[in-house]
């Protein structure tokens, strides 16, 4: 057999084959593993988290990395804008999720949108993020009786992989999986495996339906069960050039120590500076030691890094920044290195990531599924009354995610060519306002209200000759008001509202 492999090797290189598999000196030491993904993480998934939670806690590139994606990725938060045709029936659910979203958290510690965040963060670290849904008592006093629970990585546990108590069904990885195929339930530890300060349930496990458990995870193969930390190909160079700061820094520490070594005659008084027996002598800026006669101090002279130094570690970061898929300046907080047109390209492609990111992964496995539960429970709770809402229930939950503008270094002329785009029918107002993480009707009907409040107070603070003042500077409400109100008049009046009324 071995062979036969060497010859079809030397035959693939003799007709002009690929050099990448073939097993010449370059390459002879090339043998990666042809284990599926699932196996790899089996193995190592945990050790690899448990390493990259630890740079996190203690590597300053390594948590800026975090912060940094989490903030770009998520913001604010990513928010909803119903696309309800009825204004009435909108504002209405806008307005009670809204209030729902301060009392989102199970745990009570943020908000739903801080929520996204810790969620954003995990699946950096880990690749990976559950959330529970945790129905309410009408008791509670919650606005909508439903929460959300976050659960760390280390609740699923890998190793759990065996026919399930369902016939047919069989658990891979701590999650169930029926016939075809479909996740049923996720089989989660009842406290942390490695939190002692919680007593009691120590290793005990439950089982969960898969509809009360949010999994986000960003798969990079076919038939991939859990998450790859962004870490992985960065564990190693963040490691070893963390060390590599310490020892250089302890180096120069050393160098930088002035000291005095004397030597004393014999018979002299003043007695040598001795250390108590066990410890070492430490030698502080400034000192003078007294030796025995006849005793030397080498001190050790290690070449300088010289101007090496910097550009070493610049590389290696670069490296770092790239294995993690963010710009240098956003992993380091350099931003002296580049000028505007390289910084403001590198920010371009790092935001079409982040972009995909946040429609694929999060709007599409977490935000769509909270929206439309929550929805689901605030309508059975009476929270919200939508007529015929089980025949409409796709077109109440009918929905566009607005994720939080991004800034650039100069606005004003961002926002000029955006007036220009609009102004030659390149972009509609609305598709402008959306991008800022704003909804375009509700952001109208604050200017009515604004306007109507300046009119009844005397004040009006747009500029001299604003179209918005209107041709004659009437009092009377703007064409644009009377639209919006001639509009809520319609629409209000909805068929199916008129049938469930008769």
């Amino acid at each position: 057999m071995a062979m036969m492999t060497g010859f079809r090797k030397r035959l693939g290189a003799w007709v002009g084959g690929f050099e990448a598999a073939l097993g010449n000196r370059r390459l002879k030491g090339f043998r990666p593993a042809r284990a599926h993904v699932n196996a790899l993480l089996a193995a190592a998934g945990p050790e690899m988290n448990a390493r990259a939670r630890w740079l996190v806690r203690n590597n300053g590139y390594a948590s800026n990395a975090v912060e940094s994606w989490a903030a770009n990725a998520v913001g604010d938060g990513i928010k909803p804008s119903a696309r309800i045709a009825q204004p009435r029936h909108k504002l209405r659910i806008q307005e009670l999720f809204l209030d729902w979203t301060d009392e989102a958290d199970a745990e009570g510690l943020t908000d739903f949108y801080g929520l996204q965040r810790r969620v954003a963060r995990e699946v950096f670290i880990t690749g990976e993020a559950f959330l529970r849904f945790r129905p309410r008592r009408p008791t509670d006093g919650l606005r909508v009786p439903l929460q959300l629970q976050m659960m760390p990585t280390e609740m699923l546990p890998t190793e759990m992989n065996r026919p399930a108590d369902i016939d047919g069904h069989v658990i891979r990885q701590g999650i169930e999986f029926d016939r075809i195929g479909r996740r049923v339930a996720y089989h989660f530890y009842r406290r942390h495996p490695s939190d002692p300060t919680e007593p009691g349930l120590k290793g005990e496990k439950v089982r969960v339906p898969a509809s009360d458990v949010i999994h986000v995870l960003d798969p990079v193969e076919a038939g991939q069960l859990r998450g790859v930390s962004r870490f992985a190909p960065a564990i190693v160079k963040l490691l070893m050039l963390d060390q590599y700061d310490d020892a250089e820094l302890d180096r120069k520490k050393v160098a930088a120590l002035y000291a005095m070594f004397v030597t004393n005659a014999l018979g002299e008084d003043e007695a040598p500076l001795m250390p108590e027996e066990g410890d070492d002598l430490e030698v502080v800026p400034g000192s003078i030691v007294n030796l025995l006669p006849g005793q030397d101090v080498t001190v050790a002279s290690p070449a300088d890094s010289g101007a090496t130094y910097e550009p070493f570690q610049f590389r290696t970061l670069m490296q770092v920044a790239a294995s993690l898929g963010l710009p240098y300046a956003y992993l380091t907080g350099d931003v002296a290195r580049g000028n505007f047109s390289n910084s403001r390209l590198s920010l371009m492609e790092f935001r079409r990531r982040v972009s995909s990111w946040q429609h694929s992964v999060m709007v599409y496995q977490m935000r769509l599924p909270v929206w439309q539960r929550w929805m689901d429970v605030a309508v059975l709770s009476g929270a919200l009354p939508l007529p015929s809402y089980e025949r409409r229930r796709a077109d109440y939950q009918a929905c566009a995610w607005l994720p939080t503008k991004w800034d650039w270094v100069d606005p004003l002329k961002d926002t000029n060519a955006e007036l220009a785009q609009i102004s030659a029918g390149l972009k509609s107002r609305t598709q402008a306002v959306s991008e800022r993480g704003y909804d375009a009707e509700v952001l109208d009907r604050e200017i009515a209200a604004e306007r109507a409040r300046e009119r009844e107070l005397g004040l009006d603070f747009r500029q001299p000759g604003s179209p918005a003042q209107g041709p004659s500077g009437s009092s009377g409400p703007s064409s644009g008001e009377r639209r919006l109100s001639q509009d809520d008049d319609a629409q209000d009046d909805d068929p199916d509202e008129r049938e469930d009324r008769e």
